[in-house]
């Protein structure tokens, strides 16, 4: 075969490979941007025509009914969820990157494998029912109801555990033999060493996080005691059975909450692609 027969077969296989793939991608977006007209479409305009892709008229005054939830500001809402989520990853990162260096560093120390095995169970284990036994411990060490009781809840993490823990596996011995012969600490090999070659792992671990945090909701629901310490997935379902009939105020709700995490996907999902393959692929 030519290369002009080559490079012809090539173009129609990505023609065809597009042709398949957008569709597809349009059907998955559809429901998003459904929600999206909502804010716009009173209920009985969608009843009337619940496939319409563009609105009837363009009225803001949905977002007007949000500006105050159970009592709250929304802007209250919105830094608890900026804050909160920002504050969990930035713990649960640096803890699932120590405690993955540490075990696989010095898998022969007494208890070492039987935590990591404990470590990646927890990915099996339906994440509801650790919200009982995480409600006592906060409850007992006097942080319930707190930020601080949140975010410790959030910073747990055991898929990027994972992560950390298939990379580090790749990583040459010769590395971390070099940096010890030179006298450096576990810390300095760590954060000056393997952190460094570690990038797209951490960036990704960084991303995940982030992202689930920011849905979380029953947690944050559990451990608050009042609605100051709510966040945005938190309001959205107090404006549920506060304001069930709304529906303009809930798609309204529901895209402030969506659209940040959102737009943050779009442009660093070839991170999270790249960090993936770094940290499972290769393991």
């Amino acid at each position: 075969m030519s290369a002009a027969a080559r490079r012809w077969r090539s173009m129609l296989t990505t023609a065809a490979l597009y042709a398949l793939a957008v569709p597809i991608a349009l059907l998955f977006l559809f429901p998003y941007w459904w929600m999206c007209l909502g804010v716009f479409r009173s209920p009985r305009q969608v009843l009337a025509d619940p496939l319409r892709l563009w609105p009837e008229s363009f009225d803001f005054s949905a977002f007007a009914e949000i500006a105050r939830v159970g009592g709250v500001d929304i802007w209250v809402y919105a830094l608890n969820s900026l804050g909160i989520t920002t504050a969990a990853t930035v713990l649960g990162v640096c803890v699932t990157a120590m405690g993955a260096y540490a075990l696989t560093r010095r898998p022969e120390l007494p208890g070492f494998r039987w935590l990591r095995a404990g470590f990646l169970l927890t990915i099996m284990y339906p994440y509801m029912l650790l919200v009982i036994p995480v409600y006592i411990v906060v409850f007992k060490i006097g942080l319930l109801g707190s930020y601080a009781g949140i975010v410790l809840f959030l910073a747990l993490g055991p898929i990027q555990f994972f992560l950390f823990d298939r990379f580090f596996r790749t990583l040459p011995k010769e590395v971390i033999e070099a940096a010890t012969m030179d006298g450096a600490t576990e810390a300095q090999i760590l954060f000056r060493v393997i952190l460094p070659m570690a990038m797209p792992v951490l960036a990704t671990v960084a991303l995940i996080t982030f992202l689930i945090n920011w849905s979380q909701w029953f947690p944050i629901l559990v451990i608050s005691r009042s609605p100051d310490t709510f966040t945005l997935p938190v309001a959205l379902l107090t404006m549920n059975g506060e304001l069930g009939a709304s529906f303009r105020a809930i798609m309204a709700l529901a895209f402030a909450t969506t659209l940040p995490v959102a737009l943050l996907f779009v442009f660093a999902q070839r991170r999270v692609m790249e960090g993936m393959a770094a940290g499972a692929v290769k393991g």
